[in-house]
């Protein structure tokens, strides 16, 4: 499917997680805290994460998060919410465990 033009693209929010200093005590709080509140941000469409990425160059990641909207005008209003602003607190709670990265994409389908 392709993209129109002035049509809006999807866009994806990816999170890469470096292993744990304390794996046990990352994943009590990823799963009991964090997708609860993560999973509430408006317009979210898809959560989706791995333990299984097989890196192709490089160090593997512990863990990828990829988060879904519609467009990049939902997902802009989605970190700026009040759920937003939580789960972004939250998000740095995590960081005492493990290093994070993180970025945008607006998807183009080919």
């Amino acid at each position: 499917m392709t993209t129109t033009p002035g049509t809006e693209r999807r866009a994806r929010f990816i999170v890469m997680w470096d292993v744990p200093s304390d794996i046990a005590a990352f994943e009590r709080h990823y799963l009991d805290v964090h997708i609860p509140l993560a999973t509430q941000l408006p317009g979210l469409r898809r959560y989706t994460r791995s333990h299984n990425a097989a890196p192709v160059r490089g160090e593997p990641y512990y863990m990828v998060g990829m988060l879904d909207w519609d467009d990049m005008a939902s997902l802009k209003a989605a970190f700026g919410s009040e759920i937003g602003r939580r789960t972004a607190a939250d998000t740095a709670l995590l960081e005492r465990y493990a290093t994070m990265r993180s970025m945008i994409l607006q998807l183009d389908d080919v």
